[in-house]
């Protein structure tokens, strides 16, 4: 065609300079696997070595369950990953000398390793899970000798706000404890669904509204660790991050002073501006918090009649007694 010709031909008309040039440009499979090759590890510079490197005891059991449980599995991965290539070039056409035995079907031994091998590290692996299940449950309280440190978390859109009862102090997006003290926490959310997660420490535990979960960690050594949201939890999630700032006791109760002399209030006015949504907060301190604020979060749809819905509530007791029912014992709080 005309135009395809006269398009040929000014191809041709260019100089060879250029025509050089542009067949230079495009990189060749040789240096475009170099190139690849050398980006490779650019891909890792994103992970977070936290998990493996822990700094309380929880967080320590947790990654030798990782890394024992990895090693495990492995133990079959890698032998079949290996067999699988030496079966492969063992066998290929070419190799005249590999025995053919097309009507083969069966052999015991191969039968007892390819199911006993498997069958013995399943079982190794259902026995640790299940001790370790009970020691890791976030519900049991770590043996210490020091008093623990009570915390109640609320998970806010997009915000973490952290009430210390036993001082009536709080924060935001901040949270200071004592190295080797064991903190106690209460975790609920107002609205969205969400996950506290401090790598370095442990455990991670779900945050949901009306509800109220517990979760225990230790911190054996100082420094600073990052906290953040293990769900999504809506357009701000991605700067759903604290701090965990482990110090010394005197620096605790120094920074207990500091948060007393902020002269902010935590009441429910406060509270309700809170709980907008917003994200990348800064750190505030507050030096009073209003009684049962915390429980009063957890409460909030357990409402009837004015009187709050729970099983150690008069209306529920009440209720119990008009049916003949047997009563609740004392010591099974409405944890979960």
């Amino acid at each position: 065609m005309p135009g395809s010709s006269d398009k040929v031909f000014d191809m041709r008309e260019q100089p060879a300079g250029q025509r050089r040039a542009r067949r230079r440009f495009p990189l060749s499979p040789r240096s475009a696997r170099a190139w690849l090759y050398a980006a490779a590890p650019l891909i890792l510079t994103g992970c977070s070595w936290d998990l493996l490197n822990p700094s309380g005891s929880i967080g320590v059991q947790t990654r030798n369950l990782i890394v024992l449980a990895t090693a495990l599995m492995l133990l079959v991965v890698i032998p079949v990953i290996i067999l699988t290539l030496v079966f492969a070039w063992r066998y290929r056409e070419t190799n005249t000398r590999a025995e053919y035995a097309p009507r083969w079907s069966h052999s015991t031994r191969i039968e007892v390793v390819v199911w006993g091998i498997p069958c013995v590290i399943v079982a190794l692996l259902g026995i640790i899970i299940w001790d370790t299940t009970h020691k890791l449950d976030p519900f049991r309280p770590i043996e210490s000798t020091v008093a623990p440190l009570e915390v109640d978390v609320v998970a806010l859109d997009w915000k973490w706000l952290f009430i210390y009862p036993q001082y009536g102090v709080a924060s935001l997006n901040e949270l200071p404890i004592p190295v080797g003290t064991p903190i106690n926490f209460r975790i609920t959310a107002e609205s969205t669904m969400n996950a506290l997660f401090i790598p370095r420490l442990g455990s991670m535990v779900y945050a949901m509204s009306g509800m109220q979960t517990r979760l225990h960690l230790i911190a054996d050594q100082p420094g600073v660790f990052d906290g953040r949201s293990a769900a999504y939890s809506g357009a701000g999630f991605s700067d759903m991050h604290f701090r965990t700032i482990a110090t010394s006791r005197a620096e605790f109760d120094a920074w207990i002073a500091r948060a007393r002399a902020s002269g902010n209030t935590l009441d429910d006015a406060a509270y309700r501006r809170l709980e907008q949504p917003s994200s990348k907060d800064p750190v505030t301190l507050y030096g009073k918090v209003s009684p049962r604020l915390f429980q009063g979060v957890v409460d909030q749809y357990m409402a009837s009649n004015g009187e709050i819905c729970r099983a150690d509530s008069p209306v529920t007791l009440g209720a119990i007694a008009g049916a003949n029912m047997p009563p609740l014992p004392a010591s099974q709080p409405l944890e979960r």
